[in-house]
């Protein structure tokens, strides 16, 4: 176990029904007042650390807070050879790891209970609730995938030559170069993620430090196994059956997951608040930079106040 007491983050294992060990990070709440438990997930290749600044924000507003690397990435065991490529067979693994982890969270840590999810862990805490398998008094989606930016190619096409290239033996094969994002070469693809130079620095020098917790590029598996999600996503009615409100943040100028798909998913929702940036926000809302994730932490913090408010002494015995 390793403690930061400067910044009270507490990293440790949490294991998984199977044995598997899931990295989190867990920040007491700051300050007299105590506002309930907020649980962090992180997207697609990121670590606990590229947010644990967002996180400690929530813990001086008196949250207890936590978070995990997903199975697969940053220091949660990887499922390929070559750490770098980010790699899963199916989604399902990931929310049957969510769903045991909040459940625990959810009857050791205070209430109200609100959960924030990151691009594709947000389109994971969006198939856990509509699946049933979680619960928590409000949700923030921020960039959630719910749609792939693949250079305005049809979803379906999409998937069927993700699904074709896994056919070919290729499923643990990565989607690009390794490691070229982060060089100079990459410094165009590197602005499809924030335009705040200081934390693209930031997040440079770790990889380069830390390389065993870093991921790159995606496999052919994993783009096979997003799309098949996401069409489970599209099918029926369950997003419709969503009872918890629901906040999304998104931006026209994203170009890694859809926002027209983003658009479409919230129409489905019964209770939600959705707010569009214009083409200067890039993906990474909550890591851009100060004018425009400051105004992000606002309207999720104002949310969180109307559809999660602080519990008084008599309503918590």
């Amino acid at each position: 176990m390793k403690a930061d007491t400067e910044n009270k983050v507490i990293i440790d294992i949490w294991t998984a029904a199977d044995g598997w060990p899931i990295r989190r990070a867990r920040i007491a709440a700051g300050g007299a007042a105590r506002r309930g438990s907020l649980l962090f997930l992180n997207g697609r290749g990121d670590h606990l650390e590229k947010y644990i600044e967002t996180m400690a924000h929530w813990a001086a507003l008196g949250w207890h807070v936590e978070g995990f690397d997903w199975r697969g990435q940053g220091g949660s065991g990887r499922f390929h050879d070559d750490s770098s490529i980010g790699h899963v067979d199916d989604f399902a693994c990931w929310l049957d790891d969510f769903a045991a982890y909040a459940q625990e969270w959810l009857t050791s840590s205070p209430a109200p209970h609100v959960i924030v999810g990151h691009s594709m862990g947000g389109h994971l805490l969006l198939r856990a609730l509509a699946e049933g398998k979680v619960r928590c008094d409000a949700a923030v989606l921020v960039a959630p995938m719910l749609g792939i930016a693949a250079a305005g190619l049809p979803a379906g096409f999409a998937g069927r030559i993700a699904g074709a290239a896994c056919s070919m033996g290729h499923a643990r094969r990565s989607l690009w170069s390794s490691r070229a994002r982060f060089t100079e070469a990459g410094a165009a693809a590197r602005l499809t993620l924030t335009h705040s130079m200081e934390r693209l620095e930031e997040e440079a020098r770790f990889r380069r430090d830390h390389p065993e917790l870093t991921v790159d590029a995606p496999s052919w598996g994993w783009l096979r196994a997003a799309y098949r999600s996401m069409t489970l996503m599209d099918r029926g009615r369950l997003v419709e059956q969503i009872e918890t409100p629901v906040l999304i943040l998104a931006s026209r100028g994203d170009r890694l997951v859809s926002t027209p798909a983003i658009v479409r998913t919230a129409a489905r929702l019964r209770s939600h608040s959705l707010h569009i940036y214009g083409r200067h926000v890039a993906h990474e809302i909550l890591r851009e930079i100060d004018e425009v994730r400051d105004d992000a932490l606002a309207r999720i913090d104002s949310f969180i106040a109307e559809h999660a408010p602080a519990q008084t002494e008599s309503a918590s015995v």
